[in-house]
């Protein structure tokens, strides 16, 4: 079941009556639309409902943040990945997600829709109508559209009761209890000129650390009688939250207001760090940051949770249009995308080290981010994006993001002008997404052309790399011997050891795999064994993951079942450090079949069962090398008998309608009998 949902935040204030009906409302229709101003509190309300229903247990729940787009590109792949499918098919990209969804009964969360009212409109039509269990749950500033659509208006909190109870929560968070009379009374008269819009409730709370309420209002109190008067354009609850905005700007240091304005250019959370490492400089200096961060949180104008900085989208508008009036987009667009390509070079320089399951979630948790990098320099530096993007594509293959890849390369390609190394490991990187999907001429096709550039180039890593690419594609064409001559030629053309590059590794790894498809065991599980141990060493798990794999085969071939599993379980642990959805799928064919040669029926079929569902997660029916499918077959008669048909297909159904994830733990780290 999906529960992917971002994490609900504590104190939140009335609208029980809201929240009820829309317990109703998406019980019964198949499109709501939660709508009203900037800053009225529509995601909160929605975030809290749709937590309801997930903790509810009857149905999955996705959440899928529109905000950080700029156009409908990667509107699809958004929505794909808040529902968990890592799309490796050459389908066109919405008839995948269908495929994915249609059978699933579930409530996906479209945040903030208003700048994408049309492609969300086509989007959401098409899911509803072929997802006959799905429902929509979108906020936008206006209804979408979609036919059938249950809109529902977000109002303001009652100014007198809930507004109030806000404020007074906010300010004691923000240090500033609020009890005696007088305030309380300040704080109802300033409630009902801000008309209870939540966003300027929590920012005018925030300015309480340096204020009285008193002298909060007597500030802000004429503004919002000028604004109620309508010198401002717009309705009364628009003009108060931008007045709020306003407001709360001004009051702001300089290095704050700064600070805000070079932040919009973010769209992910981030931790000070990077703030200080991209918006800093000029009047801003670099140590002066975490000052400016904290009055910006005290302020309620950033949100700071598990070390990271966030900031609302209503506010990061504004920041965003006084960074254009102080002449700063481009430069800070150019920084900020300079800092990720910088961080993508440090996740290729650290993939063999310690650190390559913390760069792989790095380089997950600042996705939107890296793709906001890639649209600036394919604007400006187009050779920029094309290395960036090659350096992207391998991490993203394994983590969900591989059509999104494949499209960002093809639109690199086309128009840089770049050659040499960075152009080769881009076309590499293509063969890496075609290959993935199940195109294994055409990679081997890119492969080879990658390998006679690299050559000419003197290039060894992308030599390696491409001798990598084009040893697995053979692999998957049942071609082991070809295989391996083309690795090994690689790696004495290279010098150095099986740890010298990442190129190094990858090529012994297909080394390992050839050996056993070839039947040459005993050599294969040396070497595998040597490789594991290096990997093991140095806190690698990609690379030690598919040696465990081939462990697991081999012991398999040998009848050594409870080394079988012990690989297996091994080889799922390492993909699961990473996120890699085809690697959790093979990984429990392979436990399932060595489950079931251990005489265990019912954790086999379980183990079966959630491979199938990774499977449909990627898109693509089970897959591997040729010599894994006989493998499956004879142990899936084995587990067959083992329960009998009647048995076995119960268990089958009942591992169908069980959480994969709820199974995954439960064979990794449940205990080892019963189920």
């Amino acid at each position: 079941m999906l529960r992917n949902l971002p994490a609900v935040p504590p104190g939140f204030v009335g609208r029980l009556g809201e929240l009820a009906y829309l317990d109703d409302a998406l019980r019964d229709e198949r499109v709501v639309t939660l709508t009203g101003a900037g800053g009225v509190g529509k995601s909160r309300l929605a975030l809290e409902a749709a937590d309801r229903i997930l903790r509810a247990g009857e149905r999955g729940v996705a959440w899928a943040d529109l905000w950080p787009l700029r156009d409908d590109r990667l509107l699809v792949a958004s929505v794909a990945d808040a529902v968990d499918f890592a799309d490796h098919t050459t389908n066109q990209a919405l008839h995948s997600l269908i495929d994915w969804l249609a059978a699933r009964d579930a409530l996906l969360v479209l945040d903030s829709c208003e700048h994408l009212v049309d492609p969300c409109r086509r989007l959401v039509a098409r899911l509803v109508a072929a997802c006959p269990r799905l429902t929509v749950l979108a906020t936008s500033r206006e209804p979408l559209g979609v036919p059938g659509e249950h809109v529902v208006a977000v109002g303001p909190l009652p100014p007198a009761t809930d507004a109030v109870e806000m404020f007074r929560l906010r300010a004691a968070a923000a240090g500033t209890p609020l009890s005696s009379p007088a305030d309380m009374v300040a704080v109802a008269r300033l409630c009902a000129r801000l008309e209870g819009m939540p966003l300027a409730v929590e920012l005018i709370a925030g300015q309480l650390a340096h204020r009285t309420v008193e002298e909060v209002e007597l500030e802000l109190g004429p503004r919002l009688d000028i604004t109620a008067d309508g010198t401002l354009p717009g309705p009364p609850r628009h003009r108060a939250v931008r007045t709020t905005i306003g407001w709360s700007h001004e009051l702001c240091a300089p290095a704050e207001r700064l600070l805000w304005a070079r932040m919009s250019v973010f769209r992910e959370p981030v931790d000070a760090r990077t703030v200080r490492l991209v918006c800093g400089g000029g009047p801003l200096p670099a140590d002066e940051i975490d000052l400016a961060l904290a009055g910006l949180s005290r302020k309620s104008v950033l949100s700071h949770a598990d070390g990271e900085y966030r900031m609302l989208d209503t506010v990061r508008d504004y920041g965003r249009m006084w960074l254009d009036r102080v002449g700063e987009s481009h430069e800070s667009a150019d920084r900020h995308a300079w800092h990720f390509l910088g961080m993508a070079r440090d996740a290729q320089d650290g993939w063999l080290g310690e650190r390559q399951a913390s760069w792989y979630k790095r380089l997950g948790s600042a996705h939107a981010d890296l793709c906001a990098a890639l649209d600036h320099l394919l604007s400006g530096r187009p050779d920029d994006a094309l290395e960036l993007i090659g350096l992207l594509t391998f991490p993203w293959s394994c983590c969900g993001h591989l059509r999104e890849a494949a499209a960002y390369l093809e639109d690199a390609l086309a128009l840089s002008a770049a050659s040499g190394p960075v152009r080769t490991r881009a076309l590499w990187a293509l063969g890496i997404t075609r290959v993935l999907r199940g195109e294994h001429e055409h990679a081997g096709r890119l492969a080879a052309f990658c390998r006679d550039r690299a050559e000419l180039q003197e290039d060894v890593g992308g030599t390696l790399r491409a001798a990598y690419l084009l040893g697995l594609t053979h692999l998957l064409l049942g071609r082991p011997m070809a295989a391996r001559h083309e690795v090994e030629t690689a790696l004495r053309g290279a010098g150095g050891t099986a740890f010298t590059s990442a190129g190094h590794i990858m090529c012994g790894l297909v080394r390992v795999f050839a050996l056993t498809a070839e039947g040459l065991l005993d050599e294969a599980r040396r070497e595998a064994e040597e490789l594991r141990r290096g990997c093991a060493a140095r806190g690698e798990w990609w690379t030690r993951s598919y040696t465990d794999y081939q462990l697991a085969l081999i012991a398999l071939f040998e009848d050594r079942a409870e080394d079988a599993t012990a690989h297996a379980l091994s080889m799922l642990d390492g993909k699961r450090h990473i996120g890699d959805s085809f690697g959790i799928a093979l990984g429990l064919d392979l436990l399932a079949s060595a489950l079931a040669a251990q005489g265990a029926g019912e954790r086999a079929v379980a183990a079966y069962g959630a491979g199938e569902t990774y499977w449909g997660a990627v898109g693509h029916p089970q897959r591997g090398t040729p010599e894994l499918g006989p493998v499956r077959e004879r142990y899936e008669d084995t587990a067959r008998s083992l329960l009998g048909d009647d048995g076995y297909e119960q268990a089958l159904l009942h591992s169908a309608l069980t959480d994969p994830e709820t199974i995954l733990h439960r064979l990794l780290d449940g205990p080892r009998r019963g189920f």
